[in-house]
C-alpha cells in the first residue's frame, strides 16, 4: 500500500506543501473525486475542482483526479480487520483512504504483468 508523507492541517498547506514537494521531487499530485456507486459525480466535485486549480498554481505541479468511491469503505474495513477502537478509526480513516486512493491510480498506471510463458506466446 501507498505511504502518505505528512499530515498538512488545513491552515498551512499552502506554505507547507510546496515545501514537500520540493524535498521529495513530487511530480503529480492525485486528487480523489468522490462519485456515487452509479458513477455520477457527488455534490462535492465543484469544490473539489477548484482547490485542484489551487493546488496547480501554489505548488506548479501536475494534479490529477482519481475516482475515490468506497475508498472510505475499504479503509475502514482495514481498520475494523485491525481490531482498532472507534475513535483510532476515526482519525485514520482519511490518511488510510488517501493511502488508497494512491495505490489505486498507481497499480492503474503500471503496465499489465504477464507470466513469462504467456508474454513468449504473445
Amino acid at each position: 500500500l501507498a505511504r502518505g508523507l505528512a499530515v498538512i492541517p488545513k491552515n498551512h498547506w499552502e506554505e507547507d506543501l510546496p515545501r514537500i514537494i520540493r524535498e521529495h521531487q513530487v511530480q503529480l499530485l492525485v486528487v480523489g473525486i468522490p462519485k456515487t456507486l452509479d458513477n455520477q459525480e457527488g455534490s462535492q466535485v465543484k469544490i473539489i475542482l477548484g482547490f485542484m486549480e489551487k493546488l496547480r498554481e501554489v505548488t506548479g505541479c501536475s494534479v490529477t483526479r482519481w475516482d475515490e468511491r468506497l475508498s472510505s469503505k475499504l479503509a475502514e474495513r482495514y481498520l475494523l480487520s485491525a481490531d482498532l477502537s472507534r475513535q483510532k478509526r476515526k482519525t485514520i480513516i482519511n490518511r488510510l483512504s488517501a493511502q488508497i486512493i494512491l495505490q489505486d491510480y498507481l497499480d492503474y498506471q503500471r503496465p499489465p504483468s504477464y507470466p513469462q510463458k504467456e508474454a513468449e506466446e504473445m
